[in-house]
Parts: structure tokens; C-alpha cells; sequence
């Protein structure tokens, strides 16, 4: 199945399954709402994990899968630049959000929530950096063992990391992030940025990215 297919038939039918009780905190019950710079397109939550100053400019969303091997070479090839020359210099706010391409996903974010929020990006670096021990893309049969592999290393028990994997609610809160951003933004793969409420192309690498940054910063 093309990475640019919006979600395998499992987590599709987990989203007609949770639908019904996913309580999406863009906009729902979860978090006050912050405004982004250009207006309230973004849809920004409280419940957003996020780096950099939140009054920048300049919002970049990048809407991305644990499973996505594109999104890995972006977390290690842009990631570091972007956060040095630009959110820790106050020129971009970005937030991350899991748009699930298979199941796997589901359980990598869900259990990535349980930790404490200084804790996501670390983990989720983590998943990347080690797609080949736990992603099925890579061949791997138990994929539940290679997450509680990873895990263990996060500090989580056993026990504990399927209890976060398997978590009704957190696994809502998955579907829901993706199914508001097909219908906001009509995202369809990954990684997808949303830089100030415009829609990047799909898989867009860094240099594509700093191109667009680099335009938009030199209008202010």
C-alpha cells in the first residue's frame, strides 16, 4: 500500500469504531484553544505538543506517522535545523501531530501520550531512530514486542506500555487528530507540513520546507 494512501483498512475501521466517542480536543473538550498568529485556521490546542515560543510568527504544523520512513529522514535531516535556526531563535512555533498510515501508529502515539510531555519529542526521535527493531515496513513480525522494546527503554514496564498501547481513549484522540486533519486540510500522507494555514506538498523534504520558511520570514 502507497504511503500516500490515507490509512490501511484496520485503522479505518478503528476510526468508524471510536468515532463515537472520540472527544477531539481541537476544538473540543480537552484544552483551551490558542489562536495562531494568522487567525484560528491552525486550530492550536493546549493539548498540542509543541516547541518554540507559541507567539511566533510563524506556526508550522508537520502532520506525521512513527511508521513513515520519509517522516524518519525528515526527523533526522530537518528536524535538527529547524529547531535550532528557527523555533529556538522565536521564528517558528511547530506542532507535531500523528497522522496514523497503520495501526502501528495508533499504539506508537498512544503510548508516546503516557509519557510526560518533556518526554514526546525524545521518544518519538526514539520510534525514527529505530523503525527497523519495531515498524512492519521493516519486516518485523512482532510489532508489539518491538514497541515494548522500545518502551522498556522509555522507562515503562511491560504492563504498563500496553496499557497505554491499548487505551480506548488515547487511541480515540489518534483518530480523531487524523480524521480532523483530512477534513481541515485534506491530508492524505506524510509528512505533511501546514505552515501559517497553507498546506505544504506531500513529503516534502527540508530543503523544500526552509524555502518556504525563508519566504515567509522575509515578508515581516
Amino acid at each position: 500500500m502507497s504511503r500516500n494512501q490515507i490509512l490501511i483498512g484496520a485503522v479505518v475501521l478503528a476510526l468508524v469504531v471510536l468515532g463515537g466517542i472520540a472527544w477531539y480536543v481541537m476544538g473540543g473538550s480537552g484544552g483551551s484553544p490558542a489562536i495562531p498568529p494568522g487567525g484560528g485556521a491552525s486550530n492550536l490546542t493546549a493539548d498540542d505538543r509543541a516547541l518554540g515560543n507559541p507567539k511566533a510568527k510563524i506556526v508550522a504544523i508537520e502532520y506525521a506517522a512513527p511508521m513513515c520512513p520519509h517522516c524518519a529522514r525528515f526527523n533526522e535531516e530537518g528536524i535538527p535545523v529547524l529547531k535550532s535556526q528557527y523555533v529556538d531563535t522565536g521564528k517558528v512555533y511547530y506542532i507535531f501531530r500523528v497522522f496514523p498510515i497503520g495501526q502501528p501508529d495508533v499504539a506508537a502515539e498512544s503510548l508516546a501520550r503516557c509519557l510526560p510531555a518533556d518526554n514526546y519529542f525524545a521518544f518519538i526521535d526514539q520510534l525514527y531512530r529505530n523503525q527497523e527493531k519495531w515498524d512492519p515496513e521493516y519486516g518485523v513480525q512482532d510489532v508489539e514486542g518491538g514497541l515494548l522494546a522500545q518502551a522498556r527503554i522509555a522507562g515503562f514496564s511491560d504492563d504498563q506500555a500496553r496499557a497505554c498501547m491499548r487505551d480506548k481513549d488515547k487511541n480515540a484522540r489518534v483518530m480523531a487528530v487524523s480524521q480532523d486533519a483530512q477534513t481541515r486540510f485534506g491530508i492524505n500522507g506524510t509528512p505533511t507540513f501546514v505552515i501559517n494555514g497553507e498546506v505544504q506538498t506531500p513529503g516534502a523534504q527540508w530543503p523544500e520546507i526552509k524555502a518556504k520558511l525563508d519566504s515567509l520570514l522575509a515578508k515581516k
